[in-house]
């Protein structure tokens, strides 16, 4: 079999097998899982769902199944396979020896999205260590990504691919390895938490399903020229921006990678190590595609993995001691998709719910609306203090300045070490207690 990369021509396989339950039905699985291959540059040029009353150990389908997928590939002149679900190592390799194509599966497919995205240490560590893991059952083509730098883990071609030899030792130890500088990582980005947490600006995290127009609204807000095409997992590592806000002179916007459904359990540790900053922030927005039929079962995947981080939600325990209290609000976006009916449905349900700001990323219709909610809840709580400092005293004066609203700044006569300044300054419990360690 040749190799396989980007651009390659694929058929997209969703299984339907009797007695499964999924969050999504068979067709917007399929749909999915088309997104997925055209995150990776892959051309989809059909998509079918396979329903499988009994599961065949060998192959996963049925021999009459199996010979119509090659009928549907030799069809469409496909050189891929991707099935839209778990394949033991002997169904891959059996369903290409039938084939005569490259077949991946789900894990693979988002393994290989997970490689090429991952831009943080720690991404890249966890999506490795994932991707090593997935691996150990099969017979593996290559293990030449132990030494490439480049994004992407091979599944789909790359250097070595007639390469059979693996070493089961040399993955063991890769794997230790891999652990212990997660450790280290895990260590410094605890202090990075903790020194931003000093830090004046508030963080705002942008949370949502893959897909939901969190990179355009980040982009909106931000003016950042961040990867936002119609793809999923756009976004895998978090990208930080400061943006203005009406009453805050700064806030960092951090935009995360994307929730999807039926997650393989050896990709949540690599996913979950993409959301850690979350936990740091002084606000969720949770921006849903509210045009999106899926849209509840969507909110409620993106509610479980934020309670699992540690995030109190609507869903949680209110037993729940340990969990975080961080003000989420939602942003219904895409409404711009929305026939006018059922927009001004959505509007009317959002303007009765102080949580709930209904938008359009795309055109901008309700962005101002939601910057306005944002500041409100950043600044509640904000009092206004007034301080006597002398007129030496520049780098406090400056700080009150730069992190505060500064109301009335004025002279206040003559001090035992000379002038004396008066500021009239507005701060928020944040802001005040960073200027006390001052």
């Amino acid at each position: 079999m040749g190799e396989v990369s980007r651009g390659a021509r694929a058929l997209v396989i969703s299984p339907d097998i009797r007695g499964q339950t999924h969050d999504l039905d068979a067709g917007e699985r399929l749909e999915e899982a088309s997104a997925l291959a055209l995150a990776i540059g892959i051309e989809v040029v059909h998509g079918t769902v396979i329903p499988i009353r009994s599961v065949k150990p060998g192959t996963l389908f049925g021999s009459g199944q199996v010979e119509a997928i090659e009928t549907s590939c030799n069809l469409h002149e496909a050189e891929l396979v991707i099935v839209d679900g778990s394949l033991s190592a002997i169904q891959q390799r059996n369903l290409e020896d039938k084939l005569k194509r490259k077949v991946i599966d789900r894990t693979g497919l988002i393994l290989e999205i997970f490689g090429e995205r991952a831009s943080t240490a720690e991404g890249r560590l966890q999506v490795e260590l994932a991707h090593l893991d997935y691996q150990q059952s099969r017979l593996v083509r290559s293990w030449t990504h132990l030494e490439r730098q480049r994004g992407g883990f091979g599944f789909l071609g790359g250097p070595g691919e007639t390469q059979i030899e693996a070493d089961r030792r040399m993955i063991r130890q890769r794997m230790g390895r891999l652990r212990k500088e997660l450790e280290q990582v895990r260590k410094t980005r605890a202090l990075h938490r903790e020194r931003r947490g000093r830090a004046p600006w508030p963080v705002i995290a942008l949370v949502g399903y893959t897909n939901a127009g969190k990179s355009t609204l980040f982009n909106r807000l931000t003016g950042a020229e961040v990867m936002a095409e119609d793809l999923l997992f756009a976004t895998l590592d978090p990208t930080m921006r400061a943006v203005a806000l009406p009453g805050i002179e700064k806030a960092i916007l951090s935009d995360t990678v994307g929730f999807i459904s039926d997650l393989p359990t050896q990709l949540v540790a690599a996913f979950r190590a993409t959301l850690e900053e979350v936990t740091g922030a002084d606000l969720i927005v949770h921006v849903r595609d509210i045009a999106s039929d899926a849209t509840a079962a969507q909110k409620a995947q993106v509610l479980s993995v934020l309670s699992d981080l540690g995030v109190r939600t609507s869903d949680t325990d209110a037993s729940a001691d340990e969990q975080l209290d961080i003000p989420i609000i939602e942003a219904w976006n895409k409404v711009d998709l929305l026939a006018t009916e059922q927009r001004e449905e959505i509007f009317a349900l959002a303007h009765n719910d102080e949580n709930v700001v209904a938008l359009s990323a795309i055109d901008g219709t309700g962005v101002g609306e939601l910057t306005e909610r944002i500041d409100e809840i950043l600044t509640a709580g904000a009092t206004t203090r007034e301080f006597i400092l002398p007129a030496t005293a520049g780098r406090r004066i400056a700080w009150l300045h730069a992190h505060g609203d500064v109301i009335e700044e004025a002279d206040a006569g003559e001090g035992e070490d000379g002038p004396l300044r008066r500021l009239r300054v507005r701060l928020n419990p944040k802001e005040l207690g960073q200027y006390e360690t001052l």
